[in-house]
C-alpha cells in the first residue's frame, strides 16, 4: 500500500463548477493525485462516512499505482443525463449530448411533484423521439408512489429502466413484483452503498445493475461484482459516473469498455461542468477510452486552498488508515 505522506504531498483539492444545480451542489469538489501509473481521484461526496469513503481512495490508488485493465472496446456509447430542470429547459441539457440515443432523466427530487417528473420526461420523449428513456429516482419514492410513477410514466411510452425507485433492496423487490414486468428495476445505491451488492440479486430485487467505479473500490473491484451478478441473477449491467472529474471518469470510461453488454453507460456527465481537469470528448454519443493527465494551468484554475484543502487532506489520512 503507498504511503499516506506521499498521497497527501502529490495531492491537488480542486472545485469543479457547474452549469446546472446537480445532487443538489453547484461545484463538485475531489482530491486527485499523480503516481507511477497516472492520476488518480478521491472525491467521494461530503455525506459518506469513511468507512464508506474508504472505496473511492482505494480506486483512486488502483489508478494511479496500479494501472488499469486492458479495455476490450476502444470506446463506449454514453447516455444524456437530465438534471431534474424544468421541461422548458430540457433541450438545452440535451444539447450537450450530441448523437445520443439514450436519456437518464433525474425524477423525485426533493420540492417537486410527480406532475413535474412528468412533463420533463415528456419533453425529453419529445426531443428525443425513438431514443430509450430511463429514470433515476435516487431512492426518493416510497413503494406506492413508485409504483404509482412508473405506472404513469410507462403509459406515456416504455422506459429502458427506473433507478433506484426506493431506498431498500426489500422496497425494490416489492415494486419489481408490483409491476410485473411493465417496467425494468435498476439497483445503484443499493449495490454501490451496499455491504452486500449481491442481495439485490438473492431477493430478486433488479433487472438492471448500476456499478460505478469509485464507490465499489476501483475498476477491478467493478467487474468482479458485474460478473458475479450476471452470473447469479442474469441482471443487465450499466457503468455509471459518480459526477467525476475527468481523471476519474477516465476509469469509467474503461471499466464500461471491459463489460460487452452493450449498455449506454451513464458516464457523460464532464458536460455538468464549466472546467474539469482534462476531455472526453462526446463524438456520436460515444466517449473513446483515454488517459486524462491535467496541466499545471488546468488544475491550477479549479485548485482549493485553506480550509477546504485542509479538510480534503484530514478526510484522506482518516481513510486511508481503513485500508
Amino acid at each position: 500500500m503507498v504511503d499516506v505522506d506521499e498521497l497527501v504531498a502529490a495531492a491537488r483539492v480542486v472545485s469543479l463548477p457547474m452549469r446546472v444545480r446537480f445532487r443538489g451542489i453547484t461545484a463538485r469538489e475531489a482530491l486527485v493525485f499523480e503516481g507511477p501509473a497516472g492520476w488518480g481521484e478521491f472525491g467521494p461526496f461530503p455525506e459518506y462516512q469513511d468507512a464508506e469513503a474508504a472505496n473511492w481512495l482505494r480506486a483512486g490508488i488502483e489508478a494511479a499505482y496500479d494501472g488499469l485493465p486492458e479495455p476490450s472496446r476502444t470506446g463506449v456509447a454514453v447516455n444524456a443525463t437530465v438534471p431534474a430542470v424544468t421541461a422548458e429547459q430540457v433541450p438545452d441539457v440535451l444539447a450537450r449530448f450530441p448523437g445520443c440515443r439514450t436519456a437518464k432523466i433525474k425524477v423525485a427530487e426533493k420540492g417537486q411533484s410527480l406532475a413535474d417528473d412528468l412533463a420533463r420526461v415528456a419533453a425529453v420523449r419529445a426531443a428525443m423521439p425513438g431514443g430509450a428513456i430511463r429514470v433515476d429516482a435516487n431512492g426518493g419514492w416510497t413503494v406506492d408512489e413508485a409504483t404509482e410513477a412508473l405506472s404513469r410514466l410507462v403509459a406515456d411510452g416504455p422506459l429502458d429502466y427506473a433507478e433506484q425507485p426506493c431506498a431498500t433492496v426489500e422496497e425494490l423487490a416489492e415494486v419489481r413484483r408490483r409491476l410485473d414486468g411493465a417496467c425494468d428495476i435498476a439497483a445503484d445505491e443499493s449495490i454501490r452503498r451496499a455491504g452486500d451488492p449481491m442481495r439485490v440479486a438473492e431477493l430478486g430485487a433488479a433487472d438492471v445493475a448500476i456499478v460505478k467505479v469509485a464507490p465499489l473500490g476501483g475498476v477491478r473491484a467493478v467487474l468482479k461484482v458485474a460478473d458475479a451478478l450476471k452470473a447469479a441473477a442474469g441482471v443487465r449491467v450499466t457503468v455509471s459516473s459518480a459526477l467525476d472529474t475527468a481523471v476519474g471518469l477516465s476509469a469509467g470510461i474503461v471499466a464500461a469498455a471491459c463489460i460487452e453488454d452493450g449498455n449506454a453507460a451513464g458516464l457523460g456527465t464532464g458536460g455538468f461542468f464549466t472546467a474539469d481537469l482534462g476531455e472526453h470528448p462526446l463524438v456520436d454519443g460515444a466517449l473513446q477510452v483515454r488517459t486524462v493527465a491535467p496541466t499545471e494551468e488546468q488544475l491550477a484554475a479549479v485548485e482549493v486552498v485553506g480550509e477546504r484543502r485542509d479538510w480534503w487532506l484530514a478526510r484522506l489520512r482518516r481513510c486511508h488508515a481503513l485500508l
